[in-house]
């Protein structure tokens, strides 16, 4: 294996690591809104090391420009989401999730 195949192995496998950190801080994560932060930042930055990852060894440039104009709709799809999922269970009145020590020294 040469140093770029083992940089791309690199890439893709750190990428796929921030896929499961995410899935996890999905199931662990007490409130939607803390949900909803997990899922965003870690799925953008695994998505990113992997189309990272996957590019040089792209067929073509226009293979290339493909994998990068993927990333950046699933930018965007994934922050709108995001942003409409928290928002719709701010207006349904979720209140976030606060430790009970926090609650004791606002009374």
């Amino acid at each position: 294996m040469g140093m770029l195949e083992i940089l791309q192995l690199t890439l893709i496998t750190a990428g796929a690591c921030f896929f499961v950190v995410g899935s996890i801080g999905l199931l662990r994560f007490p409130d939607v809104y803390t949900r909803v932060h997990a899922l965003t930042k870690a799925d953008n930055l695994g998505l990113g090391l992997i189309v990272l990852g996957l590019l040089p060894g792209a067929e073509s440039l226009a293979a290339a420009c493909k994998l990068l104009l993927i990333w950046m709709l699933a930018l965007a799809a994934n922050g709108c989401s995001g942003y409409l999922i928290a928002r719709a269970a701010r207006k349904l009145g979720v209140v976030p999730w606060s430790r009970p020590e926090d609650e004791e020294e606002n009374r």
